[in-house]
């Protein structure tokens, strides 16, 4: 009896009109499993032979796909595996926070290839636009000066920044960004770079990142929570990020605490009690300092009592949200993430535990509850340049149904 492969992939359709779609289920089906044969492709997808073969071929012409040395197998027949080309496509990836701007360039497999940063200057997007601009010309150029033809196959531009986005308010909240909420980012971007922009929240983009190379990369029901300047979660549902009517959601930083018996703390958004900002603030620590993650990780290893009473009370408030997100979304598994050095992360792991009975618990179970995704501070620019490829290459509803959004840039 063959040996029949098990195959990740989502169901393509073989209605007429619908190759944008069976383009992007073949190519998240290479991204998913590696190299996989036409035949193979044809049963994960339950798409025909002949709608396979075309698109292949078309992938081929496209520059996506190549093919691979003939794989003989026993008595059957040869088969020719396929493998997505690294090369055939790139994107940039902008994140901007409190007090820094990063930038990444990355290939059609999510491999960073540029990686460039600079400080924030303090007052806003009147100064702060042109460094950002500044630095996605010189990830550019570095990209360029690695792969000459990556000009032509620039899929877009995609940016990170803390949420909530589209809120009124006046209040100069130190967990927002409201000048950078209020300023016309994305057209400015775009007018300044020539590419198609687009925006998440940091915790989605952290998501993105875990989807394409990271803990959730072949998940298809994961929560991210990022533990980052506040602290948000990025929802990945049905194997595509979430987001929401305004790009708000996951913003769990925003829920208000249980009652305490400090009347001082009770009722205080959750990012008051567990992000980065809050941990800075507790160690009496500078949120711009560029050693803060050296800092962390030398407060992690002396656990001193300030920094065992900030966990102590982080990890009540996230085992108490862990079981509140599992209850609502029913997950395969809660993915902790952050810009935050991995010794400190698994503490606070270790501290959350044992975790809130919920209807997650089931001897069926083959993925932990909690468990720890990227601790790099790199992580929201790595999900922020994911988000072009995943806009051109992922397999969408929009692409049956013809909304917006559904076309391809051109490879």
């Amino acid at each position: 009896m063959n040996d029949v492969r098990p195959i990740r992939a989502q169901s393509g359709t073989n209605q007429e009109g619908a190759s944008a779609h069976n383009r992007r289920v073949i190519m998240d089906a290479l991204r998913r499993n590696g190299a996989l044969s036409r035949a193979e492709l044809a049963r994960a997808t339950q798409l025909t032979k002949q709608t396979i073969s075309n698109i292949i071929e078309e992938l081929e012409h496209d520059g996506l796909v190549s093919s691979q040395a003939v794989v003989r197998k026993g008595r059957g027949q040869p088969s020719t595996p396929y493998v997505l080309v690294p090369e055939g496509a790139f994107a940039i990836g902008v994140q901007i926070d409190r007090h820094v701007v990063r930038a990444i360039a990355v290939d059609l497999v999510g491999t960073v290839l540029v990686r460039v940063e600079a400080n924030l200057p303090p007052d806003g997007p009147a100064k702060g636009v042109a460094v950002v601009l500044d630095l996605i010309e010189k990830a550019r150029g570095d990209l360029l000066s690695i792969h000459p033809q990556s000009h032509r196959r620039l899929v877009g531009l995609g940016v990170a920044m803390p949420g909530p986005f589209g809120l009124e308010s006046d209040v100069d909240d130190p967990w927002m960004m409201a000048a950078w909420q209020a300023f016309p980012l994305l057209e400015t971007l775009a007018a300044g770079t020539g590419l198609d922009v687009g925006l998440q929240n940091d915790a989605a983009a952290t998501a993105t990142a875990e989807r394409m190379v990271g803990a959730a990369h072949d998940i298809d029901h994961a929560i991210c929570i990022l533990l980052g300047y506040g602290l948000g979660a990025g929802l990945i549902l049905h194997g595509e990020l979430y987001s929401g009517a305004n790009g708000n959601a996951g913003e769990i930083g925003m829920m208000l605490t249980r009652p305490s018996g400090d009347e001082n703390e009770a009722g205080l958004p959750l990012e008051h009690h567990a992000s980065l900002a809050s941990l800075c603030r507790a160690l009496d620590l500078d949120p711009g300092d560029p050693d803060l993650y050296a800092h962390i990780e030398r407060a992690t290893v002396e656990f001193a009592p300030a920094m065992a009473k900030w966990m102590r009370r982080a990890a009540d408030e996230l085992r108490w949200n862990v079981q509140l997100l599992e209850s609502v979304f029913d997950p395969q598994t809660v993915i902790l993430c952050g810009g935050a050095p991995e010794i400190f992360m698994r503490r606070l792991i270790e501290a959350i535990l044992p975790l809130l009975p919920s209807l997650a618990v089931r001897k069926t179970r083959t993925l932990p509850r909690l468990q720890l995704g990227m601790c790099d501070p790199w992580s929201v620019a790595i999900g922020a340049a994911a988000e072009p490829i995943g806009r051109a290459f992922d397999p969408r509803f929009s692409a049956i149904l013809k909304m917006p959004g559904a076309g391809m840039p051109a490879a």
